[in-house]
């Protein structure tokens, strides 16, 4: 979106839908690989797929500040209008994610061996599983690299793009399953081997799309790579601490939400069944509400680096607006066909009854969640991530302090009150340091 352009409900609704959908198509891949082994290939497979995407689930999800460090510094150099520094952000978080990623590569043995040490599978299942953790390793270069434009496209607004992207990755990725796992019958290797050719000629398209749309859009006469900015020590160490920011408070986010998840199994294992599915119905809600926070953090940036207060006031108003909208109708669809989506995703009496009880509390944390996604894109966008960190800890240590007050005395519920209250100060603690990311323009 071009800073100059005015910001409505309907300009936000049009760059956030293909957010929406870029994440909506992310849980289809899985979803697919499923059916194919469940259709054609063995149980083994089935098992070591599941035990082997939970080890990438892990390991790339600890390197996500790769595309929100990302974003905020391209979307802060498009506000002021400096195209090389977008090339420069662009070559320094590459080379980082690039670097990252040959490391992985390089440590697969003992990373595979810690993994597996922590995870426990049957025999056969873990055999196949190491096969498919030692073909998919190789792909970790080019997954890192793709968060990083990830990262560059959010942050200049394209959104269209970046579905491009994402329709490219996971329906090339379903096409080489169905045809190794498939029709092959390669069974969890032919998993391995199509994900690890998506994730390589995906970073390709994607990199190619980078560089078109920076050379159409180039305006500066300084050369496409600038080395006194590359060796621009300062630059490197800010995107270096930012991305160490984002990565204690994403590490503090998923610690929360995995304390919830063991917290709940000690009630038994039907409350922990219950919970499990309250949870995908919240996971659900944020691929929109993500959607809205990513327009978020690429008009915040752009507004820091146009030094435009007003902008920045625009933004946040309007991302909100329609955020809030959006969470009040997932709120309302959850709480009135929530009994239908649970009875859709188990056929257990006891489980449906349970997580239909508890229903009205996840409803209630859908809406109530808006405030901390909105805040997390400003601040993201502002790369105010030192805030971020900060308020992570803050509201991690509510959410225990009220877990151990509440759960005791009031069992489950009790521990779905102070999820709730987490994500209220998720927002909280956020808003305590807005005042001073405003007075920053002033």
């Amino acid at each position: 979106m071009n800073p100059q352009e005015p910001i409505t409900r309907h300009s936000v609704l049009r760059q956030a839908w293909p957010l929406i959908l870029a994440n909506c198509s992310v849980p289809l891949l899985g979803l697919v690989d499923t059916a194919v082994l469940g259709n054609l290939g063995t149980l083994v497979d089935l098992g070591a797929i599941a035990l082997g995407a939970l080890i990438f689930s892990f390991v790339y999800w600890g390197f996500g500040f790769l595309r929100m460090g990302t974003t905020g510094f391209i979307a802060q150099a498009a506000g002021r209008g400096d195209g090389a520094e977008v090339r420069a952000v662009l070559i320094r978080s590459l080379l980082l994610a690039l670097g990252i990623g040959v490391v992985i590569t390089a440590v697969q043995i003992p990373l595979g061996a810690i993994a597996f040490g922590m995870l426990s599978g049957g025999e056969q299942v873990e055999d196949v599983a190491r096969s498919y953790f030692e073909i998919r390793i190789w792909g970790a270069p080019a997954t890192l690299g793709t968060f990083v434009l990830t990262g560059v496209l959010v942050g200049l607004g394209e959104s269209r793009r970046l579905l491009l992207v994402q329709l490219f990755l996971n329906l090339l990725n379903i096409l080489l399953d169905i045809y190794l796992a498939g029709h092959l019958q390669l069974g969890a290797r032919g998993i391995a081997i199509g994900t690890l050719l998506a994730e390589w000629l995906a970073f390709i398209f994607a990199l190619a799309i980078v560089a078109r749309l920076l050379l159409r859009s180039r305006t500066d006469s300084e050369h496409w790579f600038v080395i006194e900015r590359l060796r621009d020590r300062s630059s490197m160490l800010a995107i270096l601490s930012a991305n160490r920011d984002i990565m204690v408070r994403t590490i503090l986010l998923v610690f929360s939400f995995a304390w919830f998840t063991n917290q709940s199994a000690i009630y038994g294992n039907d409350v922990l069944a219950a919970n499990h599915i309250l949870l995908q119905l919240i996971s659900f809600s944020a691929f929109f509400l993500d959607g809205f926070a990513f327009v978020g953090e690429s008009l915040v940036g752009q507004a820091i680096g146009a030094r435009n207060l007003s902008l920045l006031d625009r933004a946040m108003r309007r991302t909100s607006e329609m955020a809030f909208a959006t969470a009040v109708l997932l709120a309302l669809l959850v709480f009135a066909f929530g009994q239908q989506m649970i009875d859709a995703l188990t056929y257990l009496p006891e489980v449906r009854e349970l997580a239909g009880g508890l229903l009205s509390f996840a409803a209630i944390y859908i809406l109530l969640s808006f405030a901390a996604f909105q805040l997390d894109g400003i601040f993201i966008g502002a790369t105010f991530t030192v805030q971020m960190r900060n308020a992570s800890v803050v509201s991690a240590g509510i959410f225990l302090v009220s877990w151990w007050l509440l759960s005791a005395r009031y069992g489950v519920e009790g521990l779905w009150w102070s999820f709730i209250i987490y994500v209220i100060f998720r927002a909280v603690a956020l808003l305590l340091y807005f005042p001073q990311l405003r007075n920053s323009l002033r």
